[in-house]
């Protein structure tokens, strides 16, 4: 067993340099005065270089093939390692020059869409965005793939997922969700002003680290700061951070922030500590992340039952704002269908669109159909041709998102995967605890949270993200979840007739 405890020691080692790099990654987005980021990208560099050299390492590879023949291990350490290994076959397809050179280039790309996006000049970042680009064209060579050279990227955020299943699954979000949107939009609309008055910042950070406890979110172990773009971070269970984005004259900004990104911290939290480094402790892909902060902020955070409890206590942060205005009337602005900009601000149903565009965008940038310079007009026209709207600037467009500054391309479709795997597990949950609704009218999460402990968090990646929806919900990923829960909940809201039920408990 001697060697089991080798392969853990050399993980947690591993572990602890990523996690050091996460530190000065959310120190350089929350804390770094702009004077720091040149030597930051430099540290970062360094630190990236040693991750790398610590996970391909040649001695740690031949321990994993000695663990793999090892027939004394329980099951789940013949996973861990399992997952070491193919995590290890997939680090030695990376030279430490191009893991170095392309975290050089990502810190520097990062300064340099900051600046970009308050300045609304795409140019100041395009050279950057091109570097980036190439770096990622020639990662996909690294990796290979069978069909596509983006499938190479979409596998690192979502294994084993691939353009064909994507193709389809966004078929079925261009058949199904677009109609009904139009259907929604042909209705009479509901108002939102009620979100749109001045709310002091200080309360607004108050009332959220309110909610966020409530949800289970542990203080002791996490903390809340702000960002330019919300995101969460974890260097452990017992560290896992989160930021939001305040504005003082839009209040959902930060409640959907905040509520999204504690579904993410949850996540991190509810990871066994024991498991550190190893597989059995880490989470299990993107879309499974975004399925844990997209039930909490859709299926749970825009609900009515949710507001039942909170909505006085807000009334209370805020008198003169809302005194004039009932719990429905704040449900019913809270969840307004209409066609945005932000794709952090859309609402559930037309956000879809969003994540659309930039998976379409990524696929053809990367086989090299598009360049970086066409990007700002590529956008432009996405948005009008699925949103119908005209994208006033750079900052309001091709700017807006942090992703393509980190190199996350592939990323995006994981938001997508994440609220139709949240939909089904929601809908399995509702089946298995009782009276559900009524405890969450209660401000009563307890239930749900170890729910989704039991069933979710625990398990790390001892399972793919197939095999564990099959585990906990009887079925593959099902598309028709999201769009029965959407069609319950707006078909109310905007007083439409009423459709078939799609899927019967």
């Amino acid at each position: 067993m001697k060697n089991y405890e080798d392969y853990v020691n050399h993980l947690a080692k591993i572990a602890d340099v990523g996690n050091s790099i996460a530190v000065l990654s959310w120190d350089q987005e929350v804390m770094m005065p702009p004077k720091g980021a040149e030597k930051r990208a430099q540290q970062i560099s360094t630190l990236a270089g040693i991750h790398h050299e610590l996970s391909a390492q040649e001695d740690f590879g031949k321990l994993l093939q000695q663990l793999l023949k090892d027939n004394s291990l329980s099951d789940e350490q013949k996973r861990n390692v399992s997952e070491s290994l193919t995590e290890f076959d997939k680090n030695n397809k990376y030279t430490t020059a191009f893991v170095q050179e392309m975290s050089k280039t990502v810190s520097q790309a990062f300064q340099a869409w900051n600046k970009a996006k308050k300045e609304d000049d795409f140019k100041l970042f395009e050279p950057y965005l091109e570097k980036l680009v190439k770096l990622k064209r020639e990662e996909c060579e690294l990796l290979g793939y069978e069909n596509h050279p983006y499938d190479a990227l979409i596998d690192l955020y979502e294994p084993k997922t691939t353009v064909a299943e994507l193709d389809v699954l966004f078929a079925d979000v261009k058949n199904q969700l677009v109609d009904f949107v139009k259907q929604i939009a042909d209705a009479p609309q509901n108002e939102d002003a009620l979100m749109r008055q001045h709310y002091p910042k200080e309360k607004q950070l108050a009332f959220t680290e309110l909610v966020l406890e409530k949800m289970g979110y542990d203080f002791e172990a996490g903390r809340q700061d702000i960002s330019s773009h919300p995101f969460s971070t974890s260097f452990s269970p017992e560290d896992s951070r989160v930021t939001t984005r305040v504005s003082e004259e839009d209040l959902s900004e930060i409640l959907w922030s905040s509520i999204h990104e504690g579904g993410h911290a949850l996540y991190e939290q509810g990871l066994k500590v024991e498991n550190y480094g190893l597989p059995a402790g880490t989470y299990l892909s993107l879309g499974m992340h975004e399925s844990q902060s997209r039930l909490w902020e859709n299926n749970v955070g825009r609900s009515l039952s949710f507001w039942k409890y909170f909505y006085p206590k807000l009334q209370e942060t805020f008198p003169d704002n809302l005194k004039n205005y009932t719990v429905g009337d704040f449900y019913k602005a809270m969840n307004i269908v209409k066609p945005s900009f932000i794709r952090t601000n859309a609402d559930e149903l037309t956000y879809h669109f969003h994540v659309l565009i930039r998976y379409e965008i990524e696929k053809e940038l990367i086989l090299g159909n598009i360049e970086v310079s066409d990007l700002p007009r590529v956008w432009n026209e996405k948005y009008k041709a699925y949103l119908n709207i005209d994208v006033p600037s750079d900052a309001k467009g091709v700017l807006q998102d942090i992703h393509w500054s980190h190199g996350s391309f592939g990323y995006f479709p994981t938001y997508s995967l994440g609220s139709f795997y949240a939909a089904q597990f929601f809908h399995k949950a509702q089946g298995q605890i009782e009276n559900l609704e009524e405890k969450i009218e209660q401000g009563n999460y307890t239930e749900l949270l170890d729910w989704l402990r039991t069933n979710i968090h625990q398990y790390g990646r001892l399972y793919s993200a197939s095999e564990l929806c099959e585990r906990v919900t009887g079925e593959k990923l099902n598309f028709t979840y999201f769009m029965q829960y959407a069609k319950a909940k707006y078909e109310k809201l905007y007083a439409l007739q009423a459709t078939e039920k799609l899927i019967t408990n």
